[in-house]
């Protein structure tokens, strides 16, 4: 049976879900307005303030909008992307990408800003936010693949037993979600 160019159905790969489909962060657009808000915020308080005090001038107005920049800068997330067997993080000036499937070392990082850091075969290390998987179950996904890998071929040698806590943290948080949307929680 022939189909219409307009109606081909998808295959799974178009879809993001095929083996050599990219998955990217669903919230990163939320996270970045979320970073522009606080910043424009912060940004339209100091002018406020600043002319309400009459000592508004030029030369702090430049002053109060680098200041905006800068907090914008630091709240921005890395924006989290994997494939087959790798996971990239981009940020403003850098992209870092480490090969999932020749991890040699994964490292969480517990505190204020929990942090899990990734090193691969090369030396290419990536950092990013735990929660980012845990809201992304196909990031996960993809990164589960490339563990899997690496601990088959023995080169992941240290951080296991924090990946398969984060697993079984991803795993429950999923499996909460679908309770939630189902109604059965």
């Amino acid at each position: 049976m022939e189909h219409r160019d307009e109606t081909r159905p998808q295959t799974a790969a178009t879809r993001g879900r095929g083996p050599g489909a990219v998955v990217h962060d669903r919230d990163w657009p939320r996270s970045l307005r979320s970073s522009a808000r606080c910043a424009a915020g912060l940004l339209g308080m100091l002018l406020l303030i600043d002319r309400a005090a009459g000592t508004l001038s030029g030369w702090r107005c430049v002053l109060w909008v680098t200041l905006a920049l800068l907090l914008f800068l630091v709240l921005l997330p890395a924006r989290v992307s994997a494939g087959e067997g790798w996971l990239a993080a981009r940020r403003p000036l850098r992209t870092r990408r480490v090969r999932t499937d020749m991890l040699v070392a994964a490292r969480p990082l517990e505190g204020v800003c929990p942090r899990l850091i990734l090193r691969d075969a090369f030396g290419v290390r990536v950092e990013i936010d735990p929660d980012v998987l845990i809201r992304n179950p196909e990031l996960w996904y993809r990164l589960d693949e490339g563990i899997r890998r690496s601990e088959a071929a023995g080169t992941l040698l240290s951080g296991t037993t924090a990946l398969h806590r984060l697993a079984r943290r991803v795993d429950r948080e999923t499996a909460l979600t679908v309770f939630r949307s189902s109604g059965l929680e």
